[in-house]
């Protein structure tokens, strides 16, 4: 790891790796010890069933014949695709695996299903050949709200299609103990897989939950496996702290972040660029709690470096692109902590970047642990994302009971654009123009201050057009890198930086953005549909940050989205351009 640091941050890490060797930090992380992240006893037995990611890559190396033979197994009967349904920690891994390495010839590609929308689920539907596709049930807990009603609409498609031998094209990974175990059991799945019970789901990369999709794909386990445990080696013999790649790493943030400069800003190899959203998930849902936390932020559209705050800390993963260097270079010359961590994957053989992978996968999950001890943050737990599930189901049954959701009245409209916001921070929102819903938004990102970030979260399926626009509007609503601003995609994100969002700092300024999307698709059992599901958990959402007094509004997008964007966007230009 190479540093580009102000001399006063050099000596405050330098200092904290230091005081690391002195608490004896690297043997007591290999040795368990849960007091190096709290001092309450009801913690300690939270997080003592949390470690086994420390020697999941040597108790894989076991179950590497089992994934592979099952992998085979697939490939031969006639099964192309597969389709993994999962949320958070059981569907980021599988995403990072397909998009970086692709699919080895003859193995099954891999699509990953984890929005509610209607729109998400009928485009994931419309690929679905039951015949020759192999639904992986992903889920930790196996009580997963969005994973249930997945598993229940393309079983009962399958059932459609193959009678009585449906449960043949579906595969579970789900802890010991759990009702999907169960489920997967009385429908005579083809497979079921146990996760490791001491395992969190941001921590399972290296586990069941990363490793069967792994093998589908046809990915070289092995290389995974033997670059993780070389990252593990230095942990496992105690070494210094400045050796050991990930605490220097966790150290560095850390003590960057008790210095304010928490917003983690990552600048990631082409090769590897996926792993942005995988490292996101790990350092907000384990840090960002207790009023604390690191902010990640993954691709940020590129500023001016001399706009960016005093908040910032950029950290490049692997083998930064040529243009990218040129901007790490202009990025230290203006004064700010660049960090270089990782080697190069190998881009000419899949191995290469599997063994990348299998390293930063470790590396950051050594990162994150030694950054929330530092931070005196459990990183094991995330209270605020069943705060997050309840609101949402309090929304369902509201909605089972009425047969509606609750009237809500807009502060403005125009168009297809509506603008909510909770009553008490419309008191803080001073629109130039009340009636015009752009300019809510535009007053609700001017409130963001120095130190402060914009969030904007989008219930909206995600195509590349649409992308594209939401990128323009955050890049706006940031001001071109004067605030960091960050992308998540509803429901995706309550299992990522949500827990950042209610359970972090007071820092956060944002933007829910909601649209009506077409028919309602049912999920076969349930009073409810998909619609209802993803408007319930916008709304819930939406709630859940007014009532922790977070500043937010909502903007609607009407019955065309990508309309709405274009509208939302020409206007907030046309106010960027007045102001």
């Amino acid at each position: 790891m190479t540093e580009a640091l102000a001399p006063d941050l050099g000596r405050a890490i330098a200092a904290r790796l230091a005081a690391l060797d002195r608490d004896r930090f690297v043997a007591r992380l290999w040795a368990r010890d849960a007091t190096l992240w709290s001092d309450d006893p009801a913690h300690h037995r939270v997080i003592a069933n949390r470690l086994g990611w420390l020697d999941a890559p040597e108790t894989m190396r076991l179950r590497r014949a089992e994934f592979a033979a099952f992998a085979d197994a697939a490939a031969r009967e006639g099964f192309s695709r597969a389709i993994l349904l999962g949320m958070g920690g059981s569907s980021l891994a599988p995403e990072v695996l397909r998009t970086s390495l692709g699919v080895a010839t003859g193995r099954l590609d891999l699509a990953v299903l984890d929005d509610t929308s209607p729109e998400a689920v009928r485009a994931a539907a419309a690929t679905y050949d039951p015949a020759r596709t192999l639904c992986v049930v992903s889920s930790k807990s196996g009580t997963t709200v969005e994973v249930a009603s997945f598993e229940r609409f393309f079983f009962e498609r399958a059932r459609a299609a193959r009678g009585a031998e449906a449960g043949r094209a579906f595969v579970a990974i789900t802890d010991p103990g759990t009702a999907l175990e169960r489920l997967a059991r009385e429908r005579d799945d083809r497979a079921l897989f146990a996760g490791i019970a001491d395992v969190g789901g941001r921590y399972s990369a290296l586990t069941p939950f990363g490793l069967v999709p792994a093998a589908l794909i046809g990915a070289d386990l092995g290389a995974m496996l033997d670059a993780a445990e070389r990252e593990l080696a230095p942990v496992r013999a105690g070494a210094p702290a400045a050796e050991v790649a990930g605490v220097r790493l966790g150290a560095a943030l850390g003590e960057l972040a008790l210095a304010g400069r928490d917003k983690l800003t990552l600048i990631l190899d082409p090769a590897i660029a996926a792993l942005g959203s995988w490292i996101e998930q790990l350092i907000a849902e384990s840090t960002g709690k207790s009023g604390k936390g690191i902010v990640p932020v993954v691709d940020e559209p590129p500023a001016d470096a001399a706009r960016y705050g005093v908040d910032r800390v950029f950290v490049a993963v692997g083998e930064a692109a040529p243009d990218a260097r040129d901007r790490l270079r202009a990025l230290a010359d203006a004064g700010h902590p660049v960090i270089a961590s990782g080697a190069a994957p190998d881009g000419a053989t899949t191995g290469g970047i599997a063994a990348a992978l299998g390293a930063e996968f470790v590396r950051w999950e050594i990162a994150t642990a030694t950054a929330a001890a530092i931070l005196a943050i459990d990183a094991f737990d995330e209270p605020n994302v069943t705060e997050a599930k309840q609101a949402t189901q309090a929304v369902l049954e509201s909605v089972i009971a009425t047969g509606r959701f609750a009237d809500e009245a807009p502060v403005a409209e125009r168009g297809a654009l509506r603008a909510f916001v909770p009553a008490d921070p419309a008191a803080r929102i001073a629109p130039s123009d009340a009636s015009d819903p752009a300019t809510w938004v535009t007053a609700l990102a001017g409130l963001a201050r120095p130190g402060d970030y914009v969030g904007l979260l989008a219930y909206v399926h995600r195509t590349p057009a649409r992308h594209d626009r939401l990128q323009r509007l955050r890049a706006a609503l940031g001001g071109d890198g004067r605030v960091a601003a960050t992308l998540g995609y509803g429901p995706r994100y309550l299992h990522s930086t949500g827990q950042l969002h209610k359970g972090g700092p007071n820092t956060g300024v944002f933007l829910v953005i909601t649209a009506d999307e077409g028919e309602p698709l049912a999920i076969p059992g349930e009073r409810f549909d998909f619609a209802a599901l993803h408007r319930a958990q916008a709304a819930g959402d939406f709630a859940t940050l007014a009532r922790r007094g977070r500043r937010v509004a909502r903007i609607h997008l009407g019955a065309d989205a990508d309309r709405g964007l274009d509208q939302l966007l020409a206007s907030v230009a046309a106010r960027r351009a007045v102001g």
